[in-house]
C-alpha cells in the first residue's frame, strides 16, 4: 500500500532518513518498520512561525510493499545520417532541443556564436577585472547561454507548458543533484553548471549530433517562403529545412535581421530597473526571525511585489548568497545581473528590482522602439559610471530621498560602483514607482528598507523587449515555414527551465508537422 502525506521536520533532521521515518510512521498511525521504503516528493522551508522554521515534506510511503525500481531515461538512437536540423544558440532551450531532436531520430546541428564553457571562463575574468567585453564571449553568449554563468535556478511556474520533471531528470542524469527533483526552489549553481553544459554536449555527439562554436547567424536561407538554412560567419552555408531560433534574449543582431528581411516581429514589453544588494545577515535575520541563522538552514530568500499607480514593481531572480554580476554583451553599456554558487555562501544577498514598461511609455511603431529604449538607458548608465563597466550605484535610502550617497557601502560587484544620481539614469516613471515600492517592501519585510542596502544599475536584461511571433499549434513563423522563434529569445519563456521547455516543444514540432 502507497500513502502519501505531508509531515514538518525541523531543519537539523532534514537530511536524516531515520528521523523522517519515524514522523512519518507517527503521521500515518502505523508502525515504523511496516514502512518498506519512503521517498521525499517535494520539500520547501515554512518560516511564517515565529516559534521556530520547519521543512515541510511531502513523502510517499511504502507500507508493507517495496518501493518500485526508478524508471531509467530512454537511451539515445544514432542520428548522424538523419534529417538535420539546425538550432541557433546553446542556451537551455537549444540543447533541450538538441536533446529532443535526438529522441525524435533527427540530427541536431547547434550552431552557437560564443564559446564553450571551459574557454568562456577567460572572457568573463576579462569582464570581472578589466571591465573588458568580448562582443562574442560573455555572461550572455557562449555554450549554456546566460543561464550558465548567472546561477542556475530551476524554478518555475510553467507547468502547463510541458514536462518540467523530464527537465529536471535530464539534468541529474548530466550530473545535476537529485536534490533538485524534491526542492521547492530547485538551483544548481553557477560553478557546477559548466560541467553539467559539457556532459549534455557529449551526449549530443555521441549520438551523432554536431555543436558549433564561434559560428555566428548572419543570414537566413530562403527561397518561397520556406527556410532552407543559415548563413554562419558570412560565408559559411549549412542547409536544413528547420531552423530553432533559440539565441536568447540579448541577440539584438537576430532582430535586427529578421527586421531588414521584412520578417514580422513585434515590440514588447519588459522590465527595467537595478539590483538591490543586501547583507545576506539582513535578510537571514528578518525571513527566519533569528538573529543567527541556523548552520541547517539555507541562506534566506524573499519575493517582493507592489502596484503602484496600476504599474508593477517586482523582485525578480533572487539569489540568496549571491554576486551581483557584469552582463553587457555590448561595448559602452552596463548590464548587471545575479548569480549565486551552490552553496550559496557569500556574505550578500541581491535581486533584481525592476518596473513594468509597457508599449505605451514609449512611443512610436518601429518594432524594435522597446529595444531601442533598452539600449539607450544601458549606454547612459555606463556614461554615468565612466567606463571599463564601473556601475552607476545609490544606497537605498539615498536614492528614495533625492540624496547622493557620500560612500557606498562594500558589495560584491567587481568591476566596481561609483555613487550618482540613479534619477538620472532611470526614466523618470521608474525611478519614482521604484522610490514609493521600496518602503512599502520594508513594510513588508523588517529590515530590508536601509541604507546598508545598495541599489546597482541597470537591470535591463529582465526579458526581451521583442517577439518574434509564431502559430500556436506548428510553432513556425507566420511568414516563413520551416522557421521556430523559440524561448526567452523570442519572447516565449523566462528563466532556464521553461526554455528548455520550449526548446523540447520546438522539437517536437518539427516532428509532427513533417508527418501531418
Amino acid at each position: 500500500m502507497q500513502k502519501e502525506i505531508e509531515i514538518t521536520i525541523v531543519p537539523e533532521q532534514v537530511g536524516n532518513p531515520a528521523a523522517i521515518l519515524v514522523q512519518l510512521a507517527k503521521a500515518l498511525n502505523v508502525k515504523a518498520d511496516t514502512i518498506r521504503h519512503h521517498q521525499v516528493l517535494k520539500r520547501s522551508i515554512d518560516a511564517r512561525s515565529r516559534r521556530g522554521v520547519v521543512y515541510r515534506l511531502q513523502v510517499r510511503a511504502y507500507i508493507n510493499e517495496e518501493a518500485p525500481v526508478p524508471e531509467k531515461l530512454a537511451s539515445y538512437p544514432k542520428v548522424k545520417d538523419t534529417r538535420r536540423v539546425i538550432i541557433v544558440g546553446a542556451g537551455p532551450a537549444g540543447l533541450f532541443a538538441a536533446l529532443q531532436c535526438i529522441e525524435n531520430g533527427l540530427k541536431p546541428i547547434v550552431v552557437e556564436r560564443g564559446k564553450d564553457v571551459k574557454q568562456r571562463r577567460r572572457d568573463l575574468a576579462a569582464i570581472n577585472k578589466q571591465g573588458l567585453v568580448n562582443t562574442e564571449s560573455n555572461y550572455c553568449y557562449g555554450e549554456g547561454g546566460a543561464g550558465t554563468y548567472s546561477d542556475g535556478k530551476l524554478y518555475t511556474r510553467s507547468n502547463k507548458r510541458g514536462d518540467i520533471n523530464k527537465v529536471l531528470q535530464l539534468f541529474v542524469a548530466h550530473g545535476a543533484t537529485e536534490d533538485i527533483l524534491i526542492d521547492a526552489r530547485p538551483h544548481i549553481g553557477t560553478n557546477k553548471l559548466p560541467q553539467i553544459i559539457t556532459a549534455i554536449r557529449e551526449t549530443i555527439l555521441q549520438a551523432g549530433g554536431e555543436v558549433l562554436f564561434d559560428a555566428k547567424l548572419t543570414d537566413l536561407i530562403l527561397a518561397n517562403g520556406e527556410v532552407k538554412g543559415i548563413v554562419v560567419n558570412q560565408d559559411q552555408e549549412l542547409l536544413a529545412d528547420s531552423v530553432i531560433l533559440a539565441t536568447g534574449h540579448s541577440a539584438r543582431d537576430i532582430y535586427e535581421l529578421l527586421n531588414q528581411k521584412n520578417i514580422l516581429i513585434e515590440a514588447k514589453p519588459f522590465a527595467l530597473g537595478v539590483r538591490i544588494e543586501h547583507p545576506q545577515q539582513i535578510i537571514d535575520s528578518a525571513q527566519y526571525h533569528c538573529d543567527v541563522r541556523s548552520e541547517f538552514l539555507p541562506p534566506a530568500y524573499y519575493s517582493m511585489v507592489e502596484q503602484v499607480k496600476a504599474r508593477g514593481v517586482f523582485s525578480f531572480c533572487m539569489c540568496p548568497g549571491g554576486i551581483i554580476a557584469p552582463c553587457a554583451t555590448g561595448l559602452d553599456e552596463i548590464v548587471v545581473n545575479g548569480w549565486s554558487p551552490s552553496k550559496r555562501n557569500n556574505p550578500f544577498a541581491n535581486s533584481g528590482t525592476v518596473v513594468q514598461v509597457t508599449l505605451d511609455d514609449v512611443q512610436g511603431y518601429d518594432p524594435l522602439r522597446m529595444l531601442n529604449f533598452q539600449s539607450e538607458i544601458e549606454h547612459l548608465a555606463f556614461e554615468a559610471g565612466g567606463g571599463h563597466l564601473v556601475a552607476p550605484a545609490q544606497r537605498m535610502v539615498d536614492f528614495v530621498e533625492n540624496k547622493l550617497s557620500i560612500s557606498l557601502p562594500k558589495n560584491s560587484y567587481l568591476p566596481g560602483t561609483k555613487s550618482v544620481m540613479l534619477d538620472n539614469i532611470l526614466p523618470d516613471f521608474v525611478a519614482s514607482s521604484l522610490k514609493a515600492a521600496l518602503p512599502l517592501f520594508g513594510k513588508k519585510m523588517r529590515g530590508y528598507y536601509t541604507n546598508e542596502a545598495i541599489l546597482v544599475g541597470v537591470e535591463s536584461r529582465t526579458s526581451s523587449p521583442v517577439r518574434i511571433p509564431r502559430d500556436k499549434e506548428n510553432y513556425q513563423h507566420p511568414q516563413v515555414k520551416g522557421l521556430y522563434p523559440c524561448a526567452e529569445g523570442a519572447g516565449y519563456a523566462g528563466g532556464i527551465v521553461s526554455a528548455a521547455i520550449d526548446g523540447i516543444n520546438c522539437a517536437n514540432a518539427i516532428l509532427n508537422n513533417s508527418s501531418s
